[in-house]
């Protein structure tokens, strides 16, 4: 049983943690629906707790870096399949889900005397529709794909059912999420970049308007979050409170520890062929350790700790440069 939440049933990979949650729940759902109908196999006590559903993995949205964002759009700018490329760049531009893009009716674009031009997005993954603003160059975007796209007669709305006249149609249908996958990476492959998903446009254009300083508010609405959560995602990639607080505290901690030294340091040995050499604490540190230094009349006279650091055939002269090699290895 545990083995089927954690694997796939056919090929036995491991699953990811979204998966594996959802069987939890389901397997939990189980139980107490069949507890509710009074089944005569109930178990007698609870089986599924809290704590067996594994913690979800929070990741950061996955946007595109500013010099990838460019070569991607200049990409699409180039394409010859002009329809697909079009309905990315206004993903881009407006951050629309891959789902509300391709169910944008004909007549989205709404005038508002003394507000400008918006684009009425249509119900999406949380059934909620919305505005979003436009500017000129969206607009002339708009007009070209409206000059590009295929006339023909409605098509029913696969939500409600009513006759519509469909943004993105081609020889008489609708564009496909397919077609529109295959261009990005179509698009990818020339710019010369990695994989890419449409998702990751939205994320983009959300990470875009954070760097901006948008409201979260306003970022809610652009987007169509019915949460703050929801949002709080893409005010983590970039806290201008976390920012500013790291750029004072590493201030502090410039300013006590003072500017880091660019000569070479030295060790506290200068000078072994004259002096009180013995006496210097890295020496005498040497000595306490176990390092021995003996004298020339006693060359064949060892004791434990020197048997085991020096050679027994090593000249004096030999044993003092051997403890001061070693001597040099201290840090300062």
């Amino acid at each position: 049983m545990v083995a089927r939440l954690v694997a796939h049933s056919v090929t036995g990979a491991p699953i990811t943690v979204a998966d594996r949650i959802r069987r939890v729940h389901a397997v939990g759902n189980f139980l107490a629906e069949i507890t509710e109908w009074g089944w005569d196999d109930v178990p007698p006590r609870r089986l599924i707790f809290r704590d067996d559903l594994p913690r979800p993995q929070r990741f950061l949205p996955r946007y595109l870096p500013v010099d990838a964002d460019r070569k991607i759009s200049a990409a699409l700018s180039n394409s010859p399949y002009r329809l697909a490329a079009d309905a990315l760049l206004v993903q881009r531009a407006c951050g629309l889900r891959i789902g509300e893009l391709l169910d944008l009716e004909l007549d989205c674009v709404h005038e508002v005397p003394g507000h400008g031009s918006w684009l009425k997005v249509p119900l999406g993954k949380l059934d909620s529709e919305r505005m979003v603003p436009l500017d000129e160059e969206v607009l002339t975007l708009v007009d070209r794909i409206t000059s590009t796209r295929s006339p023909g007669r409605p098509m029913t709305h696969p939500r409600t059912g009513a006759p519509v006249y469909f943004l993105f149609t081609h020889h008489g249908e609708r564009l496909s999420q397919n077609a529109v996958r295959a261009e990005l990476n179509r698009a990818a492959d020339t710019a010369g970049l990695d994989h890419i998903t449409p998702h990751q446009l939205r994320h983009t254009y959300a990470t875009a308007l954070i760097n901006a300083g948008v409201s979260l508010q306003a970022l809610m609405a652009l987007l169509g979050h019915v949460s703050t959560q929801m949002s709080l995602r893409y005010a983590q990639l970039f806290d201008s409170t976390v920012r500013t607080e790291y750029e004072r505290a590493l201030g502090l901690a410039k300013s006590h520890i003072g500017p880091i030294p660019t000569d070479k340091l030295h060790l506290p040995i200068t000078d072994v062929s004259g002096g009180a050499w013995k006496d210097t604490p890295a020496i005498k540190s040497r000595l306490s350790g176990g390092y021995c230094l003996r004298a020339p009349r006693r060359d064949h006279a060892f004791t434990p700790t020197s048997a085991r650091t020096v050679p027994a055939s090593t000249p004096t002269q030999h044993i003092l440069e051997f403890s001061l090699l070693n001597a040099s290895t201290l840090p300062t």
